[in-house]
């Protein structure tokens, strides 16, 4: 026990905001500094040379130096306001420290005579060259240098360098990092690679003439060595979950002659795309099988993944079991039913409906139709997952849009067979194609179809970036669009007035949400006035998401039967709505959408055979993400290529939804950075394996020869995280 208490640094739960925590103590565990191996994985931001002293005569404009010398004097002055100046000298010149805020007490221990060590930004000033709040401290004559390169924590409030430093140093010297790798795998790294000790020593206190800039990029040989050690863990952790499914049991399904999933392709008013039909080939085999499958089907904007669902679905319950879709929103949830429906209910099957707008009534008969197995397909939201929604035999789940959902959510689905023996299969959808070595990372336990090939007919959507002040232009846009018979999308971020006042008061009280935007965004409603206005005679209608579910259907319904010519709406549009006489698409504030989300909202447009375009309205100043996002928008149509900008500008855990869903992400490996060819991701950019090649390596010997080992090392990165991974 005294071990246990040992391995731990002192600290307590920030909830519990306990009388004997310290201020500094609260800040680490708010950083989830509580273990020993949490502060020795704190690694430093940056670094500060404290090694070597720069003779004044020497230190140029704008450097960043560190000087030794007396004071020579020390006055508080009026310049505008109350200011210390300190006059320092080393020998070879004279510099002049500047404090705009100090104590009394900085005065008199900085006095005339005194040897000060001071770090900071020299410039030259008005009254020569100055440094402005620099670091001092006061030293003796042979005080010796720092040995190595400072370092600069990440820290929160109420939590000074020192003292971290401190911790971390003490969390270094007791955390348990002996070598975990088998020495065959540790024989698949580069033998100038340090151990995972000596690489953790060397990022916390790097040698005077270690490469800053390696460190900074990240590619110094102890950050790779962090990255393997990281990626590892990651994917012996995935593999582990594919692994242990393949002793599960699901439902066989058998793809028969002559069943429904004939009888729907024969009905369906189109042909298959050659993709769609290689990735139906690829489910049914995993249908088949008696394990469960775990599969993720991704595709473009338009691809047709749903009638992939549908077929899937159709070989689920011809063979005498259920199949359930869950969407993350209910006008999603609503095309996909409408869509099976129409295909389905004419050949027997029996499509239930459950989200949670229904009423009572309604809600207790789709109930009894699902458990008791005459409802043969259910369609809905996270309703779909609700405790008192049981069913007689669940074969398959369909998830869409899955990385929306989670982690608990995606599981609880799969859990509804849990009274038998039985899992059910798992297809999962994204319209967010995803990067090849995104893949090999965070869905090694998947098994991925894509579909990479549009139906024919599409026409191409052209792109135009506009800055708001030519919002008239794109108004008389409208009225020409309209009178040609088309229809228009105008996508606002914010609902009302209210919205932006709970924004304020969110701001107000330090809560401020990223996922919500800035007060001075349009409003939905007004923007919906505003073109009722402007265009007389022309149906403007209003869809967001606190309309009554049966208001949103009613005016979806309106627009889709061209009883409205333009609507106005947030985000709900963003999936799902499929109007092929919609030819234009206006996306207010586009700078404040992610590049996924304005690739969806472009999809709505272009489902037909008229000429598309989008319209992303911007306001300025512009930050660097928002002129990456657009340009990307306006230079390609391809969500492959979308999807690979998406993960530069976003990085893996967003890109994954792994913040929403609580998928471990990794903090030390960028895998937007590991290239699958070439010499990118390489030791120094030669012939040799990339970091995810070593890493592939690694883990399939690891699990298979060396089980024990494998599960250490995932309990050392992940600990309790590997539960998430599984889902």
């Amino acid at each position: 026990m005294a071990r246990a208490a040992a391995n731990r640094i002192p600290t307590t739960d920030p909830a519990a905001k306990t009388a004997k925590a310290s201020a500094p103590q609260l800040a680490m565990a708010r950083l989830g500094l509580v273990r020993d191996i949490d502060l020795a994985l704190h690694l430093p931001l940056r670094y500060e040379d404290e090694t070597r002293l720069t003779p004044l005569r020497e230190a140029r404009d704008g450097q960043t130096v560190q000087v030794e010398g007396v004071v020579v004097d020390n006055r508080v002055e009026m310049r505008g306001r109350r200011q210390l100046i300190v006059k320092l000298d080393d020998g070879t010149g004279e510099v002049q420290l500047r404090f705009l805020n100090f104590y009394g007490s900085q005065q008199k221990s900085w006095a005339a005579g005194v040897r000060l060590r001071v770090r900071g930004d020299l410039r030259v000033g008005f009254f020569g060259r100055e440094m402005v709040h620099p670091q001092v401290r006061t030293v003796q004559d042979g005080t010796p240098l720092a040995t190595s390169l400072t370092p600069i924590y990440p820290a929160g409030a109420g939590l000074p360098q020192a003292y971290l430093r401190k911790a971390v140093e003490a969390g270094l010297r007791r955390a348990p990092l002996d070598e975990v790798l088998p020495p065959e795998v540790a024989a698949l790294l580069p033998a100038h690679w340090p151990t995972l000790r000596q690489a953790l020593h060397q990022l916390h206190h790097p040698a005077p003439d270690v490469s800053i800039e390696a460190l900074g990029e990240h590619s110094h040989p102890a950050w790779l060595r962090l990255q393997f050690e990281e990626l590892l863990a990651q994917q012996l952790s995935r593999l582990q979950a594919k692994a242990e499914r393949a002793h599960l049991k699901a439902p066989v399904l058998p793809l028969r002659t002559g069943g429904l999933h004939e009888q729907l392709l024969g009905v369906l008013p189109f042909d298959l795309t050659a993709a769609q039909r290689r990735v139906c080939e690829e489910i049914a085999i995993d249908l088949a099988r008696p394990q469960p499958m775990h599969r993720l089907l991704q595709g473009d904007v338009g691809s047709g993944k749903t009638v992939v669902a549908a077929l899937s679905a159709a070989i689920a319950m011809e063979a005498g079991w259920q199949c359930a879709l869950m969407a993350p929103t209910e006008i999603l949830a609503e095309q996909h039913f409408r869509k099976l429906v129409g295909w389905l209910e004419p050949l027997g099957v029996k499509v239930a409906w459950l989200t949670g707008s229904l009423k009572a009534k309604a809600k207790r008969e789709q109930l009894a139709a699902v458990a008791s197995g005459e409802a043969q397909l259910v369609v809905g939201t996270h309703a779909v997952i609700q405790d008192q929604v049981e069913f007689a035999r669940l074969g398959l789940a369909l998830i869409d849009e899955q990385h929306r959902f989670g982690v608990a959510q995606r599981l609880q689905l799969r859990r509804k067979l849990e009274a038998t023996d039985l899992e059910p299969h798992l297809l999962m959808m994204s319209a967010t194609p995803i990067p090849r070595t995104l893949a090999m990372t965070y869905l090694a336990d998947l098994e991925v179809s894509t579909i990479d090939e549009l139906p024919p007919g599409r026409t191409p959507i052209v792109t135009k970036v506009f800055a708001d002040g030519r919002r008239e232009e794109v108004i008389e846009r409208i009225r020409d669009e309209v009178a040609r018979g088309r229809q228009v999308y105008w996508v606002c971020p914010l609902i009302d007035e209210t919205e932006a006042s709970d924004e304020a008061a969110d701001l107000a009280a330090g809560r401020h949400s990223a996922k919500r935007p800035p007060l001075d965004l349009s409003n939905v409603t007004q923007t919906h006035q505003d073109l009722s206005e402007a265009l007389p005679g022309v149906g403007v209608g209003l869809l967001h998401g606190r309309l009554p579910a049966a208001e949103k259907a009613e005016v979806m319904d309106r627009f889709a039967r061209a009883e409205l010519s333009v609507l106005v709406a947030t985000t709900v549009i963003e999936v799902g709505v499929d109007v092929p006489n919609a030819s234009l698409m206006v996306i207010e504030h586009a700078e404040r959408f992610g590049l996924s989300q304005l690739h969806q909202l472009r999809g709505r447009v272009g489902r037909g055979a008229v000429a598309s375009v989008c319209v992303l309205l911007y306001a300025a100043p512009l930050s660097d993400s928002g002129k990456q996002r657009l340009r990307a928008m306006a230079e390609t149509t391809d969500g492959f290529e979308i999807s690979r900008r998406d993960l530069d500008i976003r990085g893996p855990g967003e890109f994954m939804g792994a913040r929403q869903s609580g998928a471990a992400l990794l903090r030390f490996a960028n895998v937007g950075e590991l290239a699958d060819e070439g010499g990118a991701g390489r030791e120094g950019g030669g012939d040799g394996p990339t970091l995810l090649q070593r890493v592939q390596t690694a883990a399939q010997r690891m699990l298979l020869r060396h089980p024990e080992a494998a599960q250490r090392h995932i309990q050392r990165w992940l600990g309790q995280k590997a539960e998430y991974l599984k889902a």
